[in-house]
């Protein structure tokens, strides 16, 4: 009877996925009550290579809760960013995630290009995946604060729309 669904409450309506290095990946998804409310939860998922295992901890996060909660770690990471650290290079780590990307694209596109039979056939792929990931690096970042205003700032009847592209630009996350 009411077990027939027991696994579906732990499916994600909305899922993102933040790589923080090697061992560390973040999780946010958004996962729906019984009562067809929403909740987030935040997991931290953390490898443990010496027994190939992983740790998670995870933060569920409600409704209610949910501008105190950005707006406090707003706060708190620009406390950091501008007071503590003011000159620390905070884009450092999306570079190198950048650059990671791209490297993973060339070396996905050499494979492509093995198989290629002509040598201009093959420059031509290499010089074009150069092309998009350094396009990909160079896009700019919003930082919180402004992500913030966006959702403060949107009208009702925006936040109502399920358009993803919109969705992406207001996510404080």
């Amino acid at each position: 009877m009411g077990y027939e669904n027991k696994d579906s409450r732990f499916d994600s309506v909305y899922s993102k996925k933040v790589k923080a290095g090697r061992r560390r990946t973040y999780f946010f998804d958004v996962r729906e009550t019984k009562g067809t409310d929403y909740y987030v939860t935040i997991t931290e998922s953390t490898r443990k290579f010496e027994n190939d295992s992983y740790t998670r901890h995870k933060i569920f996060l409600y409704k209610e809760d949910f501008n105190r909660f950005v707006e406090s770690l707003t706060d708190v990471v620009d406390h950091v960013k501008n007071e503590l650290m003011p000159d620390y290079d905070y884009d450092e780590f999306a570079r190198r995630n950048a650059e990671r990307e791209a490297e993973y694209l060339l070396e996905k596109e050499a494979e492509r290009n093995a198989e290629l039979t002509t040598p201009s056939e093959r420059k031509e792929q290499e010089q074009n995946t150069l092309e998009r990931s350094s396009l990909e690096a160079d896009k700019p970042k919003r930082s919180s604060r402004e992500r913030i205003k966006n959702i403060r700032n949107k009208p009702e009847s925006a936040e109502n729309d399920n358009n993803d592209e919109e969705e992406d630009e207001v996510s404080p996350w």
